[in-house]
């Protein structure tokens, strides 16, 4: 996962507020429910010492749902606010969080909201008719959904039930208007995949609007390409079918990476190109080499670091911060190894706790190796 989204985070001034919650919108209660887990919320924050602006900017933010806002449209939202009161990150959870959480910290919690975010697999859902299609494409955290409608020409729509020579040109010139508007859908289909890179494209709608379009689909996208039978685009179309079938190729292609990253951690190791276990990882994170950083998805709350005067300053005991020559301040361990890789523009990838082989909490895949990598902990 790119966390370069997570940079306005580091740039602030700590402490931080750092909420994941539910805000479910869809009932006829909703206002009075999600007024009263916000209240909840901020409660919390408050109780752990959180000023008055910090408390406040959480709350407006996430009762937006009550006035006409993105919020109303939400299941689940992680909102990060600064020392200052400033908003440094507001992102869409996959689902409602299983617990709400609030906390008043020095160092922001992002575990919670890296395990949680909507938008760890970027795609392209289309529901298409014989006239245009609907068009949501999705990228990656940090990124809002694009949403599209592409409208071709009804002229000559309707096949007439008119005999002979011009039945069959009736027939002829609506199939090629179809697949004009096919063009039209595919043009732009290409242009988002060329653009976001997705790693699906999900088409629903009109059957025969989806075999034109899967017929259109160009090199970009063409093995991308999805179908599913249920979904329309008419007014009033049930489109949780829809959301159902991406939401579980969104959790395929994580489950993918998952397995991939594992299986690299392990193979790659063996020529140093990856390495397991804290002390490990801090030192290759030190030397900016880590690729991918692959943190398991519970936290230790005991575990600390040793980090100096900029992200990379990163030791596991004091003798590292003497060899630095630098003086360090006790952390958390997982925000400080998630602000290393901010800063030295690596990816991130939360596993299972079970994943990563020999139960270590952390591992890395590494850009390149030297002689003093060490694979082991």
């Amino acid at each position: 996962m790119d966390v370069s989204f997570l940079e306005p985070v580091f740039a602030a001034a700590g402490p931080y507020a750092t909420v994941c919650a539910d805000v479910t919108h869809t009932t006829e209660s909703a206002d009075t429910e999600l007024e009263l887990r916000v209240r909840a919320l901020c409660e919390q924050l408050t109780e752990q010492g959180a000023p008055e602006t910090v408390v406040e900017a959480v709350r407006a933010r996430l009762l937006e749902g009550n006035e006409g806002g993105e919020a109303g449209t939400l299941k689940g939202r992680a909102v990060i606010v600064a020392a200052d009161g400033s908003i440094v990150l507001d992102e869409v959870l996959a689902d409602s969080p299983a617990r709400e959480t609030a906390e008043w910290a020095a160092h922001p919690d992002l575990l919670p909201v890296l395990r949680q975010l909507a938008g760890r697999v970027p795609h392209v859902v289309v529901v298409a008719d014989r006239v245009g299609a609907d068009i949501t494409a999705a990228g990656l955290p940090g990124q809002e959904d694009e949403e599209r409608q592409v409208e071709g020409d009804t002229f000559h729509m309707r096949k007439l039930g008119v005999g002979g020579w011009s039945q069959r040109r009736y027939m002829e010139t609506a199939e090629n208007q179809w697949i004009d508007n096919a063009d039209k859908v595919a043009e732009e289909i290409a242009s988002l995949a060329r653009r976001l890179g997705p790693r699906f494209v999900l088409l629903a709608g009109d059957v025969r609007a989806r075999q034109i379009l899967s017929d259109r689909a160009s090199g970009v996208w063409s093995d991308l390409v999805v179908t599913m039978e249920e979904g329309g685009r008419a007014a009033g179309a049930d489109r949780e079918p829809i959301e159902r079938r991406t939401n579980e190729l969104v959790a395929e292609h994580e489950a993918r990476d998952i397995a991939t990253a594992v299986d690299q951690v392990q193979g790659a190791g063996a020529h140093g190109l990856a390495v397991t276990g804290t002390a490990a990882v801090v030192e290759a994170l030190r030397k900016g080499q880590v690729e991918t950083l692959v943190v398991t998805d519970e936290r230790d709350a005991d575990a600390t670091l040793l980090v100096g005067g900029s992200p990379l300053e990163l030791g596991v005991k004091q003798q590292d911060m003497d060899a630095l020559g630098v003086h360090g301040e006790i952390a958390p361990a997982g925000p400080a190894l998630l602000e290393a890789a901010v800063a030295s523009a690596a990816g991130v990838l939360v596993v299972p706790k079970a994943a990563l082989p020999g139960g270590d909490p952390v591992a890395a895949l590494l850009r390149y190796t030297d002689a003093s990598t060490d694979a082991g902990n």
